[in-house]
């Protein structure tokens, strides 16, 4: 590349830019602006050509017109190695503009916060700032573009050094202005699809995530992994959790507290998550977070251990004390008390994230999966039942029995399928997660139980295609089952159910988690 001899700036984000300038100014480098850059510039005495003395004329429409010129674009868009293109650009009176800095206006800025006007939304929305940067990142053969101040440092190097910039570093910058300008109109398309209801499945999906952190390794120490943050999410969630104290955060521990949190969400009262390997193996509501924390691990104490903790109260430290007391990788609350934190710091590597305080109301949005060379979009499974659950054996269920239905079918909803959950009206004792064949899942969920079936309820998050589950779970001593129905053989499991006296409701509507 040629020496570069004249840089246009105008940046949004002001930060560095002056300490920029000033290395470029004295390299001789020709510095053009706009308004607010240059007066900043200005103040700190670098010398700067505006615009407006470039193009002839000034500002208009209050800013939204400043760089949108032939004697601008044409500058950055001339191939150098075009003898045609320089030619022009002689005819014409232009100089060549060699590198461009650019940020845009704060359009992110404007729409994260909690209140904010819809004009001033749309004010924010850069016109001439993008095509600078496109046209910039086009012509990266012949110019370097910069959108990020965390590059002025290696760039102003590079120029002191070089003069110039080497094609790698006009690539790499390239191709993260382009990124930059994707993301920032997937950000506006996203605000205006939130804002006059645009469709659930478009066309096209243009999404917008920035890269929080790198993570310790993937699901296994060989795999590289990163957590990308959505911008648009305003709901309580892992993604915005800080981290109180504890080692890095892990790819499993990210999925695993996010499991935690998403069934904490169901419950109004106090409540206790416990998660491994991505699945509940414990859940207890009590008005007393400490009593809760022990039902819940009395579900499953050996898989406890190592797992994630999910609390929707503010950590006590009568509770701390229980928790630390079996090896948890991660506690998830709301808040922590002083003392709960104190005791939490005798345990250095244990994880412990605050996420503020969050309503069991969830945002209605897509869900993503991905898989080799695509992406499985879905509405989120927000809704439990659809419409009243409905009695279909001869004996109903009592007033507990239907509480602790309903607690067990909260649960079922996030346990891997196939899924069966045994339960009090206050706490899960036995769950059969993951397994092919249902009647597998009814055996596991009663073999992994610590304490006596009898009186329990059994939730299954699908219909049951034969009645061998249901001779499984009246033998375990159940009394109720909630299930969704639909089978072709539903009139032979709720004959299974009345032989044993069992009483069993349909709800409906299916929760396969897969």
């Amino acid at each position: 590349m040629a020496e570069v001899k004249r840089a246009l700036i105008s940046v949004s984000d002001k930060s560095g830019v002056a300490e920029l300038a000033n290395g470029l100014s004295e390299l001789g480098i020709g510095i053009i602006s706009t308004g607010g850059t240059a007066k900043i510039l200005r103040e700190k005495g670098i010398q700067v050509k505006e615009v407006s003395d470039i193009t002839g004329f000034p500002e208009m429409l209050d800013g939204r017109v400043k760089t949108l010129h032939p004697k601008i674009h044409a500058g950055i868009l001339a191939l150098r190695s075009k003898k045609e293109h320089l030619e022009q650009l002689a005819k014409h009176g232009i100089e060549g503009i060699d590198l461009v800095i650019v940020n845009l206006y704060p359009f992110e800025q404007i729409i994260s916060k909690k209140v904010f006007r819809h004009e001033d939304a749309v004010e924010n929305i850069d016109i001439g700032g993008p095509t600078l940067i496109r046209a910039a990142a086009k012509n990266y053969e012949s110019i370097g573009v910069v959108v990020d101040p965390a590059d002025y440092p290696e760039v102003l190097k590079e120029l002191r050094e070089n003069k110039s910039l080497a094609l790698q570093t006009r690539e790499r910058l390239a191709t993260k202005a382009f990124q930059h300008t994707a993301r920032y109109d997937a950000l506006i398309g996203g605000y205006f699809e939130k804002k006059f209801g645009g469709e659930m499945f478009p066309r096209f999906l243009t999404l917008s995530f920035e890269k929080e952190m790198d993570l310790r390794y993937g699901e296994n120490p060989h795999q590289k992994a990163s957590f990308y943050r959505e911008s648009e999410s305003d709901e309580a969630s892992i993604s915005k959790a800080k981290k109180l104290q504890g080692r890095e955060i892990s790819y499993n521990n990210m999925l695993d507290a996010d499991s935690a949190l998403e069934l904490l969400k169901e419950f109004e009262e106090p409540a206790v998550v416990i998660v491994k390997h991505n699945s509940p193996c414990g859940v207890a509501v009590n008005k007393n977070l400490k009593d809760a924390y022990l039902k819940a691990k009395a579900t499953d104490p050996e898989a406890a251990f190592g797992g994630v903790v999910a609390l929707n109260r503010t950590v006590d430290g009568g509770t701390a004390e229980q928790i630390i007391s079996v090896l948890t990788d991660v506690v998830v609350a709301p808040h922590y008390s002083r003392e709960a934190l104190e005791i939490f710091s005798k345990k250095k590597n244990m994880r412990v994230l605050e996420v503020g305080s969050f309503s069991t109301k969830k945002n209605e949005r897509r869900e993503l999966r991905s898989i080799n060379g695509g992406l499985l979009v879905e509405e989120r499974n927000t809704k439990l039942l659809i419409g009243e659950p409905k009695v279909v054996t001869k004996r109903k269920p009592t007033e507990a029995e239907m509480k602790a239905l309903l607690f067990a079918w909260e649960v079922c909803k996030h346990v891997k399928s196939n899924a069966i959950v045994y339960s009090f009206e206050d706490r899960t004792v036995g769950i059969g997660a993951g397994q092919m064949k249902r009647s597998d899942a009814s055996k596991l969920g009663a073999m992994k139980a610590v304490e006596s079936l009898r009186g329990a309820v059994l939730a299954s998050d699908a219909f049951f295609p034969f009645r061998d589950a249901v001779d499984i779970a009246a033998k375990a001593g159940v009394t109720a089952i909630i299930q969704p129905g639909g089978s072709k053989n539903d009139q032979q499991v709720i004959d299974a159910c009345n032989e044993h006296n069992i009483a069993m409701v349909f709800t409906g509507i299916r929760h396969f988690r897969h």
